[in-house]
C-alpha cells in the first residue's frame, strides 16, 4: 500500500506515502500477525501469565501466599483476576491473587498457570498497589513489578479490562519514592526516571481498556500513572496534582504531555506551574476525570465505579475493543484525513474475525453473542 501511493507525483504522493506508512505502523501495534487489508490473519497471542509460590489454605477453600525467606511480608503489587462472573452472576468466593514476579527475581520456582487458565473465563484484572508504609510511592522494586505485570498482561487475550487501584486506604500513589531517590547520586536519577516513564508508557500502550480508580492521594508520578489509563474515576475526597515544580523539577513520567492532551494546554500549564492540587470535584470540572463519587465507608467508591464501567465493557467484542482503542489513540495524534485512514485500516481488521460473524448471528437469533476474541 505504501509503495503504491509513493508512486504518486509530487508532494501529494510524498504526503500520502507518509500517511500510508503511519497507518501500516499503527496496524503493526496490534501484533506481529496484524496487517493491512489484503492479508487477513488473526493476531497471535502468547499467554505469559506467571505465578509463583501460591499454596491452598486449610480446607482448600481459599488461597494464601507461600513466602520464601527472601520474600517480603508485603506484596507491593497485587494482581487479581475477576472473572466473567462479574457480569451479574455470583462471583468466585475468593478471586485468585497473582504476584507477577519471575523466578529470577526472588529465587523461587515460577509456575505457568495452564490448568487454571483453561477454566478461567475472560474478565477483569485488578492491579492493586500495596506499599502502605511508603504511601504507594514508586520505588525501584514496584516499577520492576509493574513492568513485569504489564508485560504479561498485554498478550493475554483473556483480559478484557484492567483496573489500576490502591489497596491502601486514602492513597492512590504519592509519586516517586523520595526517600529512595535521595540516596541516589545524580547519574542514577535520570535512568530511574526513564524507567518510570517507560513503564507508564507501557500501561498507556496496553491494547485493552484501562481504568484508574483514584480513591485517595494521587500526586506527581501517581497522577501520571492515572493519566496513562484510558479512563479515570475518583472519589470527591481524592487529591491529585502534578507538584514536581515544588521540588525544582518537572513531571517526568509523561505528565507534561498527557495532562495538556486531557484538559488543554493553558489549564495544564497553570496547574503544573502552580503545583496546584485538585480534589475530585475540581478534577471533574476541568475534565481530568470522567466520574466523581462521594466516598463510601469502605473507602473504595472510585474502585466500585471502575468495576461498574469494566462490567459494561465485558460483553463487547474484544478484538473490536482493542482496535477501537488503537484507532482513537493513534488518530488523535494526526490530522483528520490520516486519522480516517487509520480508522479504515482498523475497521478492516474486524471484518474477517469469527466474532463479527458471531455478532451478526446472535443479532439474527435474538440472543447474547458469545465472543471469543477470534
Amino acid at each position: 500500500m505504501a509503495a503504491a501511493v509513493a508512486a504518486a507525483p509530487g508532494a501529494l504522493g510524498t504526503l500520502q506515502a507518509g500517511r500510508a506508512r503511519l497507518v501500516a505502523a499503527c496496524c503493526a501495534r496490534l501484533g506481529p500477525r496484524w496487517s493491512l487489508p489484503g492479508s487477513w490473519r488473526s493476531p497471535r497471542v502468547d499467554p505469559a501469565i506467571w505465578v509463583r509460590g501460591w499454596t491452598p489454605a486449610a480446607g482448600g477453600a481459599a488461597w494464601r501466599r507461600g513466602y520464601s525467606s527472601e520474600v517480603k511480608t508485603e506484596d507491593e503489587l497485587r494482581v487479581r483476576y475477576l472473572e466473567e462472573e462479574n457480569r451479574g452472576v455470583p462471583r468466585c468466593s475468593s478471586p485468585v491473587k497473582v504476584a507477577l514476579l519471575g523466578a529470577e527475581d526472588r529465587g523461587a520456582a515460577s509456575v505457568l498457570i495452564s490448568r487454571r487458565a483453561k477454566v478461567n473465563k475472560p474478565g477483569i484484572v485488578v492491579l492493586g498497589i500495596n506499599r502502605a508504609y511508603a504511601k504507594n510511592s514508586l520505588s525501584k522494586n514496584l516499577i520492576k513489578m509493574l513492568s513485569k505485570a504489564v508485560d504479561a498482561l498485554k498478550s493475554d487475550k483473556k483480559v478484557r479490562t484492567i483496573i489500576v487501584r490502591s489497596e491502601v486506604p486514602g492513597i492512590f500513589c504519592a509519586g516517586a519514592d523520595l526517600k529512595e531517590r535521595v540516596k541516589m547520586n545524580s547519574s542514577e536519577v535520570g535512568p530511574f526516571v526513564s524507567k518510570i516513564r517507560a513503564v507508564i508508557n507501557e500501561i498507556a500502550n496496553l491494547p485493552m481498556p484501562t481504568i484508574a480508580a483514584i480513591d485517595g492521594l494521587a500526586l506527581g508520578g501517581g497522577l501520571e500513572l492515572a493519566l496513562a489509563c484510558d479512563i479515570r474515576v475518583a472519589a470527591s475526597s481524592a487529591k491529585m496534582g502534578l507538584v514536581e515544580t515544588k521540588l525544582a523539577i518537572i513531571p517526568g513520567g509523561g505528565g507534561t504531555q498527557r495532562l495538556p492532551r486531557a484538559i488543554g494546554m493553558s489549564l495544564a500549564k497553570e496547574l503544573i506551574f502552580s503545583a496546584r492540587v485538585l480534589d475530585g470535584q475540581e478534577a471533574k470540572a476541568v475534565g481530568l476525570i470522567s466520574h466523581v463519587l462521594e466516598q463510601n465507608q469502605e473507602g473504595d467508591a472510585a474502585y466500585r465505579k471502575a468495576l461498574d464501567l469494566a462490567r459494561e465493557f465485558l460483553p463487547q467484542g474484544p478484538v473490536a475493543m482493542r482496535v477501537a482503542k488503537l484507532a482513537i489513540n493513534q488518530g488523535m495524534e494526526v490530522d483528520l484525513v490520516t486519522g480516517l485512514a487509520i480508522e479504515e485500516a482498523c475497521y478492516a481488521q474486524t471484518i474477517p474475525t469469527k466474532d463479527r460473524l458471531e455478532g451478526l448471528l446472535a443479532f439474527k437469533e435474538k440472543r447474547i453473542p458469545r465472543y471469543k476474541g477470534e
